[in-house]
């Protein structure tokens, strides 16, 4: 099965096809916490400050300062992230997969004979079995179905009128807020210090440059993920490309790093996971000569957000924590590490006194 389909097939949930596309968007439901102490940096104020916090600033001061003997230059600054649980949320399924599994709700209409076609039938009957067990051959039927035969022009406007009114169902808010502010925060500041951010994920390369930009401040062309091939053909004299429902790259795994290579052509100084599908890419980034970084993001909130590692159908965490205690790549607590966890969300402290005011 292909790349986030793989991923989160065994761990959908009804709540994921039943999500209604037009829900208002509300608060977060998320309870107030404690008071932690706030960033000291002003330009990571959504972390705490914390061991990860200061090993993240420590690192970089190091490679951007002149006189320092690990300085870098500013060519060579590269940092890559992985999106899915490290940029956004991946519980209870991808966000590509919900928006694949909505929008065959959308297109049944005009097709009556899905009623009797898998995986089609299952989702319209909301049978997750019945979806997970149609295998790859049902994830290319889904694929040609809801993302082929699409000008990219037109694929990208259908990904962002459906980022406008989409809706998480748990939080009851837009995915466009569901970006972790802290690594928003993070991806911000090593910018500021002349540092190339790229997202390197299996999702497909359009749908996340379809959001990259606003969401991230990432822009396009930055942005390495899983490619279909294409059709070159004239529409009405205008020359266009239109997706087909054949797979190019499936950008995931210990693929990552060759990716890495082919579109930026140098190993990354810093890299940013959070599942053992990323250890390729951290390893790739960490094994090159002089200073290196790299950290995974690991899910311990299940207040705020979701906690789960090990035993995790989707966005599963093993082996990686073992080699990151055994290599001395950061582990971010998502719980202790992170004053906030969305976008655009107060902390705790903050949400308490309001409550207590009335406000």
């Amino acid at each position: 099965m292909i790349g986030w389909m793989r991923r989160c097939w065994t761990g959908l949930t009804v709540v994921v096809l039943c999500a209604c596309t037009s829900t208002p968007h509300a608060g977060s439901a998320q309870a107030a916490r404690p008071a932690r102490a706030p960033s000291g940096n002003s330009t990571m104020a959504s972390w705490n400050d914390t061991p990860a916090e200061r090993s993240i600033i420590d690192f970089v001061t190091r490679v951007t300062t002149p006189e320092s003997k690990d300085f870098v230059p500013r060519a060579e600054r590269i940092a890559v992230f992985n999106l899915d649980g490290t940029l956004w949320v991946e519980q209870p399924a991808s966000v590509q997969l919900v928006f694949t599994l909505q929008r065959v709700k959308t297109l049944a209409p005009h097709h009556p004979e899905w009623k009797r076609q898998e995986p089609f039938r299952s989702i319209l009957r909301g049978n997750l079995k019945g979806v997970a067990s149609s295998g790859d051959a049902g994830a290319m039927k889904l694929l040609a179905a809801t993302h082929a035969g699409l000008t990219t022009d037109s694929f990208a406007s259908i990904v962002h009128d459906w980022f406008d009114t989409a809706s998480d169902p748990r939080f009851n808010r837009p995915y466009t807020s569901l970006a972790y502010q802290p690594m928003v925060d993070l991806l911000a500041y090593l910018r500021a210090n002349g540092f190339k951010t790229y997202i390197v994920a299996p999702e497909s390369v359009e749908f996340i440059r379809a959001i990259s930009q606003r969401m991230y401040g990432v822009p396009s062309d930055e942005v390495i993920g899983s490619t279909v091939r294409y059709q070159y053909g004239l529409v009405n004299g205008v020359a266009s490309l239109t997706r087909t429902a054949q797979i190019d790259t499936i950008n995931e795994g210990t693929l990552k790093p060759q990716t890495i290579q082919a579109v930026i052509g140098r190993r990354p100084l810093m890299a940013f996971g959070s599942s053992d599908d990323d250890l390729p890419m951290l390893e790739w980034t960490t094994s090159g000569d002089g200073p290196r970084f790299a950290a995974l993001v690991h899910h311990t909130d299940a207040q705020r957000e979701y906690a789960y590692d090990r035993t995790a159908r989707s966005g599963k965490l093993d082996k990686g924590l073992e080699e990151a205690n055994v290599k001395g790549w950061l582990i971010v607590d998502m719980k202790d590490d992170w004053r906030t966890v969305f976008k655009g969300e107060t902390d705790g402290a903050a949400a308490a006194a309001a409550a207590a005011a009335g406000k």
